[in-house]
């Protein structure tokens, strides 16, 4: 059985965290930031993590 391959663009966009968990990055912090509260953009800042219902697929794209 030949080697799995990782998905390079979701190899980029996420991390898996010692516990198994999916770390991933928040949308909706390139541009147009001038509407938006610093609030906002400050919580955009931290990592979140990645939905159970979602977490199967996202697991297929990165392997190891």
């Amino acid at each position: 059985m030949p080697k799995m391959k990782t998905q390079r663009g979701a190899a980029k966009r996420f991390k898996k965290t010692a516990s198994g968990k999916i770390k991933r990055y928040k949308a909706y912090k390139t541009h147009i930031l001038t509407k938006m509260s610093p609030k906002r953009k400050r919580q955009l800042r931290k990592p979140g993590l990645v939905s159970k219902a979602d977490r199967r697929r996202v697991e297929a794209l990165i392997p190891y």
